[in-house]
C-alpha cells in the first residue's frame, strides 16, 4: 500500500448502508479523478489492500473490477495494476451560478412583489381562503378521475366557461372548440407563431410594445417594423407606408401596452380590412382584458373580425395571478383543427387541476365579482400614487394616468431610466423602465405598477424613487 496511502487514506464505515466494496471504489474513483492518483500510479493488488483493509479479499476485487470497467484503472501482468491517465485534474465543481431568463425583464422570480411592480395583481385583496378551497376541490377531482390523456387544448369545462365570458365580457361569439388553454400569454404567442409558419415574414409591431412579444418574435426569425402609437392607437396608415409587405400584425387594442389607449374604431376597421385584403394575422394580445378602470372595455378586435383573421390571445395573470401560468387563445373556427394538432404534440395545455379550479371561479361568479373589487381597489390606488408624484415631480418630469395598471412617468431624456430602475431594487421598488419599450425612438421613463401599495410606505417610496431619479440626470 506504499504507493497509495502517501497520497489518500481509504476510509471506510462498516456502520454504513453502503456496501464496502461500493465505499472502497467511491474513495479510490476520488482520488484518481480530482489528481490525488496521477496517472500510471501503481495500486497494491487486490489480495494486498484487503489484509490492509481488514476485508474480505472478493469486496476490494469487486471494487478494482468496477474501476476496470470504467477505464480508471487496468492490470499489466507483471507491472501490476495502474492508474490510467485522466489528462489535467478537474477541480471540484462549486455550486453554479442559475441565470435568470431575460434579466432586462425579470428581475426577481418567486418572490413577493415589490412596490411598483407592474403585472402582479393585488397580493394583499386575493381571496386566498376561497381559491384554496377551490384549489383542493379540483385536485380531488383531477385525482379521482380516470386515468387517461387529458385534452391538449384544454379542459372542457374550461373552455365552455372561457367562451361563455367572452360573449359577455369581451362580445366575441366563439365556440369551445376554437378556444385552447395555453401557459400564459407566451403560450399562446408560441403556438401561434408555430402554428401558422411565419419563418421570415414581416410583422408589423407596435411601438411602443411589450419587450416580451419582440423578443419571441426575433426567435421566430421574423422581420419587426416597429409602427408609431398615438391617441388612437397603432397608426394603420403609417405602417402601410413602413411595410407594406407585412402578413402580420401584433396589437393591444383594449388598452395598448404600456401608453393605455384605446385602438379607435377608425383604426380597428382599416386593420381588419387590411387582414382581410393582404391574406395577413392579427394577433391580439388582451392582456388587461376586462381590467378597463374607467368606464367599460370596447368589444374585442376579434368580435369586428368577418375574415377569420384575428387570433384572441388573453390571460388569467393580471386578474388571478400569473403563478397560474394559465392563459387561453381563441383562433378562427377553419383553423381549431390545426392549432389543436400543434398544441397535442408541442403545447399541451397546464395541469388539469389548475384549469378546474378557475373553471369553478368562473361558473361560480367569483371571477367576475372579483373583478368588479379590484377595478374599484386599484382606481383609488391609481389616483393615490399619481398624487403622490405630482407632488414630487421636479422640472422636465410629467405624470400620466394611463389606461393601464400603472402610471407612467415621463423623464427628461438626459434621464438613465435603466440605471433608475436597477439602482431601485435594493430598496424594495421595483419600478419598470420605458426605453427598452421603444425600438424606432428613445423615450425616457418609468412605469410605476399600482397593484401593490402600501399606504404606511407610499410617501417615502415616491421620495426614494425621486431622489434616485435626480441622481441619474432627472
Amino acid at each position: 500500500m506504499t504507493d497509495m496511502t502517501d497520497r489518500f487514506e481509504i476510509s471506510i464505515d462498516r456502520a454504513a448502508r453502503q456496501p464496502l466494496a461500493v465505499q472502497i471504489h467511491r474513495s479510490i474513483s476520488q482520488a484518481i479523478r480530482d489528481g490525488r492518483l496521477a496517472g500510471g500510479a501503481r495500486l497494491p493488488s487486490w489480495r494486498d489492500l484487503a489484509a490492509q483493509l481488514g476485508v474480505a479479499r472478493g469486496t476490494v476485487r469487486v471494487a478494482y473490477e468496477k474501476l476496470a470497467d470504467e477505464q480508471l484503472i487496468a492490470g499489466m501482468g507483471a507491472a501490476g495494476t495502474r492508474v490510467i491517465s485522466q489528462g489535467a485534474p478537474r477541480r471540484p465543481a462549486g455550486p453554479a451560478r442559475e441565470a435568470a431568463p431575460l434579466p432586462m425583464l425579470f428581475h426577481d422570480f418567486e418572490r413577493p412583489p415589490a412596490a411598483f411592480q407592474m403585472g402582479v395583481p393585488a397580493q394583499d385583496a386575493f381571496p386566498f381562503s376561497l381559491w384554496s378551497r377551490l384549489m383542493a376541490r379540483s385536485a380531488r377531482a383531477a385525482a379521482a378521475t380516470p386515468v387517461s390523456y387529458p385534452d391538449p387544448r384544454g379542459h372542457s369545462e374550461l373552455r365552455q366557461e372561457i367562451a361563455a365570458y367572452l360573449a359577455l365580457s369581451r362580445s366575441i361569439q366563439c365556440s369551445p372548440g376554437q378556444i385552447l388553454v395555453t401557459s400564459g400569454y407566451a403560450g399562446a404567442l408560441g403556438l401561434i407563431l408555430r402554428t401558422l409558419d411565419l419563418d421570415g415574414c414581416h410583422a408589423w409591431l407596435e411601438d411602443p410594445a411589450f419587450p416580451l412579444t419582440r423578443i419571441g418574435l426575433e426567435f421566430a426569425r421574423i422581420a419587426i417594423t416597429p409602427v408609431p402609437v398615438d391617441n388612437e392607437g397603432l397608426d394603420v396608415a403609417a405602417a402601410l407606408r413602413l411595410a407594406p409587405e407585412a402578413k402580420l400584425a401584433v396589437v393591444t387594442p383594449g388598452q395598448q401596452a404600456p401608453l393605455g389607449v384605446t385602438l379607435s374604431l377608425t383604426r380597428r376597421l382599416a386593420l381588419i380590412d387590411w387582414a382581410g385584403r393582404a391574406g395577413a394575422w392579427i394577433i391580439e394580445d388582451d392582456y388587461l382584458s376586462e381590467l378597463q378602470l374607467k368606464g367599460r372595455a370596447a368589444p374585442a378586435l376579434a368580435s369586428l373580425d368577418p375574415h377569420g383573421r384575428v387570433l384572441h390571445a388573453g390571460s388569467f395573470s393580471k386578474t388571478i395571478s400569473p403563478a397560474l401560468r394559465l392563459g387561453f387563445l381563441v383562433v378562427p373556427p377553419e383553423l381549431a383543427a390545426r392549432f389543436g394538432d400543434v398544441a397535442a404534440a408541442l403545447f399541451p395545455a397546464p395541469a388539469a387541476s389548475i384549469q378546474r379550479a378557475v373553471a369553478a371561479f368562473l361558473a361560480e361568479g367569483h371571477y367576475l365579482r372579483h373583478l368588479r373589487h379590484m377595478k374599484r381597489l386599484y382606481a383609488a390606488r391609481r389616483e393615490r400614487l399619481a398624487e403622490h408624484m405630482r407632488q414630487r415631480r421636479r422640472p422636465g418630469m410629467a405624470v400620466h394616468v394611463t389606461g393601464g395598471l400603472s402610471v407612467l412617468l415621463d423623464l427628461p431624456d438626459t434621464a438613465d431610466d435603466l440605471a433608475i430602475a436597477s439602482q431601485a431594487l435594493p430598496f424594495g421598488l421595483a419600478p419598470v423602465p420605458l426605453s427598452p419599450w421603444y425600438q424606432a425612438s428613445r423615450h425616457a421613463g418609468l412605469m410605476l405598477g399600482i397593484t401593490n401599495q402600501s399606504e404606511q410606505r407610499l410617501a417615502a417610496d415616491c421620495d426614494r424613487l425621486i431622489g434616485l431619479i435626480e441622481a441619474n440626470g432627472g
